[in-house]
Order: structure tokens, then sequence, then C-alpha cells
């Protein structure tokens, strides 16, 4: 864990106004993380702290790529991404998170770690479905091989125009309803 110290940001002597950090989120960040679902990654990433006499405003940026499995093929490819987001952290009597955005720290405390929240922003940014990304042609980059395997079992789902089978049972039942 002392590889995410240099993600630590002493507030107490800072002047109101505001700061900037700048971070770089690499592949031994992302392996700081148990079950990160990134592995692999090289990112550009920044905080912006407006600092207030009772409140401390963290913006969180990201810009560029992660390693990522395909859903479709299951192979590994570059994911793009740019992310950002914001965190109120006002001081009180006890450490406490009232929301997603909104943290209390005590009066005590001199720095914050924001690798968490680095990390947090990074994983919510990225895309729900995660398949390789078309070639300039408009074609598919996954592998043609597990696509051939998939295209195999693939199941045939024509729905029949046909009438569906009714129970007749409904039918009594539907005559109530009718005699209102």
């Amino acid at each position: 864990m002392k590889y995410l110290s240099k993600y630590e940001i002493a507030f107490k002597g800072l002047k109101e106004g505001v700061h900037q950090f700048e971070y770089e989120l690499d592949d031994k960040f992302f392996d700081m993380f148990e079950n990160s679902e990134v592995k692999n990654g090289s990112l550009a990433a920044g905080v912006v702290l407006t600092k207030q006499s009772t409140l401390m405003i963290f913006e969180f940026y990201a810009k560029g790529t992660v390693e990522l499995l395909c859903d479709r093929c299951l192979d590994v490819y570059n994911q793009q991404i740019s992310c950002n987001s914001k965190l109120f952290v006002k001081f009180g009597m006890e450490d406490e998170e009232l929301s997603d955005d909104v943290i209390t720290i005590s009066r005590d405390e001199f720095q914050i770690n924001v690798a968490q929240y680095l990390y947090e922003m990074v994983i919510l940014g990225l895309p729900i479905k995660r398949v390789h990304p078309s070639d300039k042609n408009g074609n598919s980059q996954c592998d043609p091989e597990m696509i051939a395997k998939l295209g195999e079992y693939l199941v045939d789902s024509d729905i029949s125009e046909e009438e569906p089978i009714v129970d007749e049972r409904w039918n009594e039942l539907r005559k109530i309803i009718n005699n209102k």
C-alpha cells in the first residue's frame, strides 16, 4: 500500500483557492486494487481541488486506454476512455460517507488519499458493452475463429406466426369479465 501514498493530497497547508494535481494511472496502480476489472492501462489523470473554509471540492478526470476482455470473443483489446467526477468533502466531527459524492472528514485530518476515488471513477467510466471496436471499414475486429465457433452454436430464433395455443379454461373467466 506504500505505492498508493503518492496519491495523498495534504490539504492542511494549502491556501484557499484552486490547486491542481497530476497523476499517471498504470498497471501497478490497478494491481493495488483486489479483483480489479482492469489489469493493464495507461491513463493521464488529475485532480482539481477547490479549497474553501468549510468545504473542499475535488474534480477528478482521466483519459487514456485500458485493456479489457471482449464480451463477444473473449480476446483482450484496448479501450479508449475519458471520464470525470466530483467529490465534495465537508469537515465534521467524524469520518462519514453522506452519499456517493459527499463525504465528511474529521477536522483533525490533514490529508486525503484520492487513489480509491480515481480508481472508482475509471471503473465507472468503462463501457457496459465491451466489444472490439470496428475497423475503418465497419468490420468487427473480434477473433474470427471464435466468431465462427459461436456461429456454429447459434440458435435460430424464428418465431412462428401461428396462433398461440390458448387454454380453454380461460374462456369461462372471459365470459365473467364481459358480463360487467
